[in-house]
């Protein structure tokens, strides 16, 4: 059987197998939807709190219109105990609160120490880190506006009351993610992880639907079935690749800071050692099921692995080491850097030999499971 009958075999099972049509084609479609949708509304805005007024006073007053003001939060109600703002807080009507203190505008005037208490949901991080910003820079920026005040009155010119209260001022500029938004920082990594889940996943229900069977792969020799097979699942993935790395980051608006070219050649390994492990990870089943139950379970360690979701530093030493044998991990990781970061081709080049090494230790691997498994299909 010549390798070109070999692929074309191999591609029409592919297509006429539901199970790994809907995966590949389907699974890349749908997650190139699914996982960016979350985040496209990235900075959380206007989040409803309450707040609870005990001084009553123009100040207070004036607390209440700022927080009206801020980009993060809306006041929704006034309310005259804790109790009931708590009450709204735990039946979704609000997701935080605000208390103003009786006598805070006298103990404010008199330089004395005042304490505004805040309180919000937690169960939603980014809600709750909006709600608490929002909130303690309505408070701070109350307690500079009755420092200025005071000091206008003791005779200080505005713009030396303007550099004692705030001496240092802070240029932020955002380095790798301008927007400082979630999907620049988790759609590239999330959906080359999409890539290698599927690629995995399809060729695995691919060769344990074939194992202990007659078919055109008995008839092939063992390298030529693994080349064949690597190659029709490489150019598949190719234009899988394109279309993630090139149109879905337009799409989604991820800035891109690398050059195109090297992008490209860095992600021919990491197609080409997740083919290769496909092969060798299917030569581990003879139930169809089995490929997806299995990569589905290992899917978030490998996203916690890969160093963009969660610290490495806060992951044992060993389970990093371990990740390093996923192609997933180093890909990720070289692409982050060299498309999001704007790296040079030599601070990621260990990570393209990696996934090479990777290649061909899998490529091994294959060879002696597709020998294993079509030697027993032979005895048998």
């Amino acid at each position: 059987m010549s390798f070109w009958s070999l692929m074309m075999a191999d591609l029409k099972s592919i297509l006429t197998d539901k199970a790994i049509a809907v995966t590949i084609f389907g699974g890349v479609l749908f997650y190139s939807v699914l996982y960016p949708l979350p985040y496209l509304n990235e900075v959380p805005t206007k989040q409803q709190i309450v707040v609870i007024d005990g001084d009553h006073s123009s100040l207070s007053r004036q607390v209440i219109r700022h927080i009206n003001a801020s980009p993060k939060l809306d006041v929704v109600s006034e309310l005259a105990t804790i109790e009931q703002g708590q009450h709204w807080i735990e039946s979704g009507k609000a997701h935080g609160l605000m208390v103003i203190p009786d006598g805070f505008r006298r103990d404010l005037i008199r330089q004395e120490g005042v304490t505004l208490a805040y309180a919000g949901d937690a169960n939603y991080f980014l809600i709750y880190s909006a709600v608490i910003e929002g909130l303690m820079s309505v408070g701070i920026d109350a307690g500079k506006y009755v420092q200025f005040n005071g000091l206008l009155a003791r005779g200080n010119s505005a713009e030396q009351v303007k550099h004692d209260l705030e001496p240092i001022k802070l240029n932020s500029v955002p380095a790798f993610n301008p927007s400082l938004g979630y999907t620049p920082y988790v759609v590239p990594g999330v959906l080359l992880l999409v890539l290698h889940q599927t690629m995995l996943i399809g060729i695995g229900i691919l060769g344990a639907g074939q194992w202990g069977r007659e078919g055109y792969w008995n008839r092939a020799s063992v390298m030529q079935l693994i080349l064949a097979r690597s190659m029709v699942f490489a150019l598949l993935y190719s234009l899988f690749t394109c279309f993630y790395v090139g149109f879905c980051n337009y799409w989604y608006g991820v800035s891109v800071q690398g050059d195109m070219l090297q992008v490209m050649l860095f992600l021919i390994p990491f197609i080409l050692s997740t083919a290769m492990a496909g092969v060798a990870f299917s030569c581990l089943f003879v139930r169809r099921d089995l490929p997806t139950q299995v990569l589905l379970l290992i899917s978030m360690p490998i996203l916690f692995l890969s160093g963009f979701i969660w610290p490495l530093e806060l992951i044992p030493a060993p389970l990093i080491g371990l990740s390093q044998l996923i192609p997933a991990v180093p890909s990720i990781q070289g692409l982050l850097q060299l498309n999001q970061m704007g790296a040079s081709w030599t601070d990621i080049v260990h990570l393209w030999w990696q996934l090479w090494a990777l290649a061909l230790g899998y490529l091994l691997l294959a060879y002696v499971g597709v020998r294993y498994r079509l030697n027993s299909a032979v005895a048998h």
